[in-house]
């Protein structure tokens, strides 16, 4: 845990000049303070090896509390130089880094709506209408200004202004419908959240506010900044997207669907965060693994040498011991969320228990968001052809970096070229190992692959292809120390500094609150909120959320951004802690890549601020990130046993960076399925979205679709913002392993130079700035793809530009 330093009645003195004596002081609101005690000599009882922490002669912060009977002092070391592992003994001290000067108040800096989670359903309802009165209020004053009136100041700053308002008291009201344990709270929010979305139509439909920014774009100063420029371009430019320059009756045709396409997709989340399907299994469906023979048997195959054909497959006790049990029936309840479907999908040996778990996973919500799925599919298409966009996703894409459907298709099927010969020697192997499987559990082989059978043996590919023993690997991911070393990780690299927050409000009692600091001066940068483990009705997937954007406000002072990390990982259960999968790890580490570029965002608008950039290159700073969980020094930072804290063997690392490679062919084309499945959809007027993917399933995975399943009503990307867009994932993946391979890999990856500068050219810009053109400036020169196709083991096009 990490303790916040100066938050609360404690105040440090640094005090080194008598060998390393630390005084620890009282602050009594802005007072001088009060010394309480003095700790002689602390740093000569750094005797065992715990938490890193850097030293040297610069400055030390220290803040303590009290917990329970035990004193605990949380020490923070604010230093440059080599780093040393260390931890204090008795009584209980925990260390944490900290590199730079002590924190300090950001003093025009301020969050301008408390934020609080503790409304009630009535109080979402009549906040929702406040808003929206507010808002239009100024909007109204907007349209009723005189055309030869405008200037800067009473419409581009204006509009600035309540849309920053706007964004900061929205994300407080449709927020609690993806984390509220409350049922009746998460069911006031999506209403809210439906009542904001028919607003934001209504807003972006004001012909009158876009006449008079039209207006001022004509006679605009020349002193406005660049950003002032772009902000206004971008206002301009959205009204003509949204056909504030056609007929009125073209306008209306064009509000009415655009508002059924947000009710839609606000009820297909819905459908899928409140579904609460579970199955019920035996112990031996589940097939709890029993340890074999111990003789070692050894085969050739086309990814070198394969022994040990029989490891220990199946589902561990921790597991079993982790589910509930059904009380009319005695079985175990398996639910859909990530932490039981997917440890299933890759340890069970019963095909039979994979096959009902697939099913049921890429069944839910089929009837209901199958219908409002093809239903988006089709408005969509009819919006775009009103805009006189031959698609709906030319129309998405003429905003994003790729511009259009023709580029991105070029984009997939190249990719597809290169991929589809080692996805083919991949199937091979793998149907191989299920003849074997078969063979030694006499069930009859049916000479193909399965979409129940392809995790499974994707994971039996780790285990015999590279040896990755996934159990004792999970023992070294505790969630604990995994976000310790994370935080870190994060701190080191972009120069900054994260404190635990303890009594700040939370929307469940699992939340941790962290504040944020800039390294070198201290200045407070903003917070994020980390909801990492599953509950009911809570959103079932891992992904940030910007609650506050981090702008200029109001008389120029900032507005400090804030976030939440959302995420499913497995509670603590049995005496046991939450362990993370390496997987886990990687898809921490993504995330945690999106609230830094929330919250290291410097830009004067809110229009621009944090991940508000081109969608196919928003996932640029949380894919870089993900390389570090596949190198050895940041794997050993964030590990440790969960039992003795000891460090994970140099020879299970070697298996697991090595396993990188594995399957990648497999899982990229699953990418192209879906990207391509995505096009399709958004490149018609309407299709049949089962048979679509089935159909992309057969002909570039080369593993059927379950028969009467349908993944596209479950795939809440086409209806989350990703719509004609979900490609963005493979090209961002070009841009951020070019950034990392060019920069990070060649320069150090935890050089602190490389690391600032692609805070200050990357992060800090968020959207002020085309990402091509941030990319140009971070690399030197145009991005290319071949560490793209070298990360991923495979051969490519050499130095082709994207």
């Amino acid at each position: 845990m990490l303790q916040c330093v100066n938050v609360g009645p404690y105040l440090v003195v640094p005090d080194l000049a008598a060998n390393g004596k630390v005084q620890v002081a009282s602050r009594h609101h802005d007072g001088p303070p009060t010394a309480l005690a003095i700790i002689p000599d602390i740093l000569t009882r750094m005797t065992r090896p715990g938490v890193l922490c850097r030293l040297a002669l610069t400055g030390l912060l220290a803040s303590f509390c009290f917990c329970s009977a035990t004193f605990r002092l949380d020490l923070y070391v604010s230093l440059s130089g080599s780093s040393t592992s260390a931890f204090l003994k008795d009584p209980v001290w925990r260390m944490t880094i900290l590199n730079g000067a002590s924190p300090r108040p950001a003093r025009e800096y301020a969050h301008s709506t408390p934020l609080r989670w503790d409304r009630s359903p009535e109080d979402i309802r009549s906040e929702s209408e406040r808003l929206v009165n507010s808002v239009k209020e100024v909007y109204d004053e907007i349209g009723r200004l005189r055309v030869d009136a405008v200037c800067v100041e009473n419409t581009l700053r204006a509009l600035a202004n309540v849309k920053m308002d706007y964004a900061v008291r929205r994300h407080a009201l449709d927020f609690p419908q993806y984390v509220s344990p409350c049922q009746a709270v998460r069911s006031a929010s999506v209403e809210a959240d439906r009542r904001l979305c028919d607003f934001d139509v209504e807003l972006s439909m004001r012909d009158d506010v876009f006449l008079r920014i039209a207006a001022l774009q004509k006679t605009l100063p020349e002193n406005v900044s660049a950003e002032e420029k772009r902000f206004l371009e971008r206002l301009v430019s959205s009204g003509r997207r949204n056909g504030l320059h056609l007929s009125a009756d073209t306008r209306e045709k064009i509000k009415r669907k655009s508002k059924l396409i947000s009710e839609l997709s606000i009820e297909f989340n819905k459908n899928l965060n409140e579904d609460n399907t579970f199955l019920l299994f035996s112990e031996k469906q589940l097939g709890r693994y029993t340890h074999t023979n111990t003789h070692t048997h050894t085969h050739t195959h086309t990814h070198g040498t394969l022994t040990n054909p029989h490891p220990k497959d199946g589902m561990a006790e921790n597991f079993l011991s982790g589910l509930d049990v059904d009380e009319a029936s005695g079985l175990y309840k398996v639910t859909l969320a990530y932490p039981h479907y997917f440890p299933v999908m890759k340890r069970c040996r019963h095909p039979e228990t994979r096959r009902r778990m697939e099913t049921a996973f890429h069944s839910r919500c089929k009837e209901a968001n199958t219908l409002i799925l093809e239903r988006l599919v089709a408005l969509r298409a009819e919006v775009a052809s009103l805009l006189g966009f031959s698609c709906h996703a030319d129309y998405v894409l003429e905003v994003n970096v790729a511009k259009d459907a023709t580029n991105v298709d070029a984009f997939l099927n190249a990719l597809q070229e290169i991929l589809e010969p080692v996805g083919a020697q991949e199937r091979k192997y793998m149907l191989a190992l299920k003849k074997q499987e078969c063979l030694r559990s006499g069930r009859r082989f049916d000479g193909r692959l399965n979409a129940w059978d392809l995790p499974f043996y994707m994971a039996q590919v780790e285990r015999r292809g590279f040896a990755v023993d996934k159990d004792k690997l999970l023992e070294y991911f505790p969630l604990d120390a995994v976000t310790e070393g994370l935080l870190g990780i994060y701190q080191d690299l972009l120069g900054l500094r994260f404190g635990r927050v303890r009594a700040a409000p939370v929307w469940h009692q699992d939340v941790q609150v962290y504040v944020a600091h800039d390294g070198d001066t201290g200045e407070e940068m903003g917070r994020f909120y980390l909801d990492l483990h599953p509950r009911e009705g809570k959103y079932g997937h891992a992904a940030c959320f910007s609650l506050q954007p981090g702008c200029e406000g109001p008389g120029g002072g900032r507005r400090l951004p804030v976030a939440a990390l959302v995420a499913n990982f497995t509670r603590p259960a049995a005496g046991l802690p939450s362990l993370l999968q390496h997987h886990e790890v990687e898809t921490y580490f993504h995330e945690f890549g999106h609230v830094m570029h929330e919250i290291c965002s410097k830009a004067t608008f809110s229009e621009f601020s944090g991940t508000l950039v081109e969608t196919d290159f928003v996932e640029v700073p949380s894919q870089v990130l993900e390389n570090w969980a596949w190198e050895k020094e940041p794997l050993r930072r964030m590990s440790r046993h969960y039992k003795d804290g000891s460090a994970i063997p140099e020879a299970l690392l070697d298996k697991l960076i090595a396993s990188r490679v594995a399957n990648t062919g497999l899982m990229n084309l699953r990418q192209v399925v879906l990207s391509k499945a995505d096009q399709l959809l958004h490149t018609g007027a309407g299709a049949d979205s089962a048979s679509v993917y089935a159909k992309l399933c057969q002909d570039i995975l080369g593993v059927p679709a379950t028969e009467g399943t349908n993944m596209l009503a479950s795939f809440g990307h086409l209806a989350g913002g990703y719509d004609g867009q979900y490609y963005s994932y493979l090209w961002s993946e070009v841009y951020s392993t070019d950034i990392y391979f060019s920069r990070f890999k060649k320069e150090g990856i935890f050089n602190p130079e490389v690391g600032k500068e692609y805070r200050r050219v990357i992060l800090e810009a968020g959207g002020s700035a085309d990402g091509t053109d941030l990319l140009k400036r971070f690399l030197g020169r145009a991005p290319r793809q071949d560490a793209f196709f070298h990360c991923k083991g495979l051969t490519g096009p050499s130095d082709a530009q994207l």
